[in-house]
């Protein structure tokens, strides 16, 4: 993958804008809470990196493929750096960083969803295309663990706008890299403007793709509820807060293992014939929680689903292989925006389960859950295509 010279460009533009991101995050956190001496307005300044993320994906998934794919990746890195620029200046009041916030979240699903959908014309759409979307897929894992250690070491140098202000420069050698690093290529759908729900009804009409789509948004909603509510487990157990910190880890961990395993020791074939026992068998290692086990099995358990993972790569081929190319933008978008939609639900189910069952029995349920959900859609997957009006629609 990185002998092709525009692949090269897209992941050092990635790993810039992941880093400046998490980087952001941290730092507006801090600032917001210095500047309120509030939790919740801290809090609330981390959760809008989510919230306007749903909403974005929907609205803006149609512009994904009505516009070149390198126009709408540079003007969301701009409009991004743009944004990070206005956070640093001393006069931007409190609700003005959260309302800036918001806009980069809103912008973020399109951003990724052309970058995946552009992923297929830069490397084509075999194997290449699976392994560079799994290798930006890790990445974005190891960013986030690594982001939010190296945000933590910058702020006990830096103050948080200056902080803020590398995030602004982050996006901006983005946008650089993709603008001199890629090639121009055409729209990939000239078409009447249309609705977003015509683009979203175009993407989910049929049966295969609405199928492979879920299997896309839900299995990781189930894989989050132990992340939501490991604290209050931990807690339980009388474990520390180190422990929880390992603990933490330990599911990101397993998942960019699985994943590099799959994509550096497996042919495309084998991760084609593992894909659907791997991901019945993805949620399973949470049953162990039932027993309520000790860190020692806790950590076992969260390594054993994160490599489960690895059956996203044949997912990511089955799934390409249904969507129409002049629907690829959309899709992609769409997927992405599911994928945190979804999350973010999970989460918040699982803290309103834990409410009212121990953590444990909730975190095993979602195990028990999340294997039949899976193999419910699978059985969707495996049913005769029956897609051939999809592009019509």
């Amino acid at each position: 993958m990185f002998r092709v010279r525009e692949f090269r460009a897209v992941f050092a533009a990635h790993l810039l804008s992941l880093l400046g991101v998490v980087v952001a995050e941290i730092s507006l956190t801090v600032l917001v809470y210095r500047a309120t001496g509030s939790p919740l307005m801290s809090a609330l300044t981390f959760a809008l990196g989510f919230l306007p993320h749903a909403l974005g994906g929907t609205l803006l998934a149609p512009l994904a493929d009505r516009y070149p794919a390198r126009r709408v990746l540079v003007a969301c890195d701009l409009l991004c750096a743009a944004c990070a620029a206005a956070m640093v200046w001393p006069g931007t009041p409190v609700a003005g960083i959260l309302v800036l916030r918001c806009a980069m979240a809103f912008v973020a699903p399109l951003f990724q969803g052309a970058r995946s959908a552009s992923l297929a014309d830069i490397l084509g759409t075999g194997e290449a295309f699976v392994l560079g979307r799994s290798l930006l897929r890790m990445v974005a894992q190891s960013a986030q663990l690594a982001g939010f250690g190296l945000g933590g070491v910058l702020l006990a140098f830096i103050a948080p706008r200056g902080a803020i202000a590398l995030t602004a420069a982050g996006f901006l050698a983005s946008a650089l890299l993709l603008r001199v690093g890629t090639r121009a290529r055409p729209a990939r759908a000239v078409a009447a403007r249309e609705s977003p729900l015509a683009g979203l009804r175009a993407v989910l009409g049929g049966r295969r793709l609405r199928a492979l789509t879920l299997l896309c948004w839900l299995p990781p909603a189930f894989a989050v509820v132990p992340e939501a509510l490991l604290a209050p487990y931990t807690a339980g157990t009388g474990a520390g807060t180190v422990t929880l910190g390992v603990l933490m880890c330990a599911l990101p961990v397993g998942t960019v293992a699985g994943e590099l395993w799959a994509g550096s020791a497996l042919t495309a074939r084998t991760r084609a014939r593992i894909t659907a026992p791997l991901a019945v068998a993805s949620p399973l290692p949470l049953l162990l929680f039932a027993v309520r086990p000790g860190p020692v099995l806790v950590l076992a358990a969260l390594l054993a689903a994160g490599l489960a993972h690895a059956y996203t790569l044949g997912l990511d081929r089955m799934y390409l292989d249904a969507v129409p190319d002049e629907l690829r933008g959309r899709a992609m978008t769409l997927l992405s925006t599911g994928l945190m939609t979804f999350q973010g639900i999970g989460m918040a189910l699982a803290g309103a389960a834990a409410e009212f069952l121990p953590a444990h029995t909730v975190i095993a349920g979602a195990g028990a859950l999340g294997a039949a959900v899976v193999a419910l859609l699978l059985a969707g997957v495996r049913r005769p295509r029956d897609e051939t009006g999809l592009a019509a629609k």
